[in-house]
């Protein structure tokens, strides 16, 4: 089959003139067999045009389409690959680099410590709304200390973020030191002195001196059987 369609045919002894052959070359079309059918085919105006799909993986050479030739807008959500669960794409490599999956953390606590990670929203409120993350824990009193009363609050610690640690509670009786020893995380660097409230003889609502040493030991250096308060007592704890 011939791959155009004259625009005028001759028969056998006919006159050839200027028109018909002008005719012949301006009105002669393509015909279909003059295309592939594959990746081309001749449309309505007998234009060969590219079918639909016809542009494939193979007809296309190595880094090819530029950006510059994307249209804008074009490159939808749906035609991005598959992003896995709790992931976003991003760069957290500390130069500039290729999108990469980077993970979303949804933790309380805060626990994996990731410098490369996202938090929730909810993670995040949770972590601000909840300072404290040790105790309120009451101290085990030593030496033949108790608490002062029911009054008052029980001798403990707690522990905020930023590896702060708070005393509070009035203790009375005791008859030698350490009055109580705090566990590890929950320790000085080196041995603190505070000023507190205390209760010695002869002197009604006095100051004493408390020591938190850095093995964790807390030190009254004047106990007595009236009162010796915990409360105001706030220092960072060892990192360790």
């Amino acid at each position: 089959m011939p791959i155009i369609n004259k625009g005028t045919s001759f028969s056998n002894g006919e006159q050839l003139t200027a028109k018909k052959i002008n005719d012949m070359l301006d009105l002669a079309t393509f015909n279909q067999s003059a295309t592939d059918s594959a990746s081309t085919t001749v449309n309505s105006a007998s234009q060969i045009i590219v079918r639909d799909s016809g542009v494939t993986t193979a007809k296309l050479a190595t880094d090819a389409v530029e950006t510059a030739k994307i249209k804008d807008a074009n490159v939808t959500k749906a035609k991005i690959e598959d992003v896995a669960d709790y992931k976003v794409l991003g760069n957290v490599s500390g130069s500039a680099a290729a999108p990469a999956e980077v993970a979303i953390l949804d933790e309380d606590n805060m626990a994996t410590n990731s410098a490369t990670a996202l938090a929730t929203q909810q993670s995040i409120k949770a972590y601000v709304d909840t300072p404290i993350v040790i105790g309120p824990t009451n101290l085990t009193l030593l030496n033949d200390a108790v608490p002062y009363s029911a009054t008052f609050e029980t001798p403990s610690y707690y522990k905020t973020k930023g590896n702060f640690v708070t005393l509070r509670g009035v203790l009375k009786s005791a008859t030698g030191n350490p009055i109580a020893t705090l566990p590890v995380g929950c320790r000085p660097a080196k041995q603190l002195l505070f000023s507190v409230s205390a209760d010695y003889p002869n002197v009604t609502y006095g100051t004493g001196r408390l020591d938190v040493k850095a093995n964790g030991d807390l030190f009254y250096e004047s106990n007595n059987n009236n009162y010796n308060s915990l409360d105001g007592i706030t220092f960072l704890a060892d990192g360790t």
